[in-house]
């Protein structure tokens, strides 16, 4: 795995040189957004209403989720991505959208909670949902309401992410 390092606030940021050298077993990340933002899934999990902010400018319980590979044997690995409280991310209708776009209740790994982390360099990623769509942070993040959107059909800036990891 190439790991590069950059420590702040005691916070590790691990840039995986691909995304099928992560899937040696579940590793838990801090997901930041491109304005520098950390993604938090509200209540620490188990929503379908006020279900992500991107306005976090530390990472606590809330903004750490499990990466754990599906095991369905893609060649591009597709990530179930856990809330602190054990529940899933879903791209509800499997991405595309604008309104009620994340929910976090899901108890089981089904299809509509695979995401694929697609590589962009310098320590990037954009997150696919199942659709093919990309996870958008709304203004780059740093918002409460109208947080995430899944409708991108390319990348750009707001659909960059950086991974803190190692915790």
């Amino acid at each position: 795995m190439k790991i590069s390092w950059l420590v702040s606030t005691s916070i590790i940021l691990i840039g995986i040189a691909s995304a099928s050298q992560a899937a040696n077993g579940p590793l838990t990340c801090a997901i930041r957004t491109i304005n520098g933002h950390f993604v938090t899934a509200v209540g620490g999990g188990g929503r379908t209403t006020d279900v992500i902010h991107t306005d976090a400018t530390q990472v606590g319980a809330w903004e750490k989720f499990v990466f754990e590979d599906s095991g369905d044997g893609t060649p591009l690995i597709h990530y179930g991505l856990k809330t602190s409280n054990g529940h899933y991310l879903t791209a509800v209708g499997g991405g595309g959208r604008t309104t009620d776009v994340i929910h976090s209740d899901a108890t089981q790994l089904q299809a509509w909670e695979k995401f694929t982390l697609i590589p962009l360099g310098l320590g990037q990623y954009a997150i696919q949902t199942s659709s093919g769509n990309y996870v958008t942070a709304v203004d780059g993040g740093g918002r409460t309401t109208d947080t995430i959107h899944t409708d991108a059909t390319q990348i750009q800036a707001w659909e960059k992410f950086s991974l803190f990891c190692g915790f």
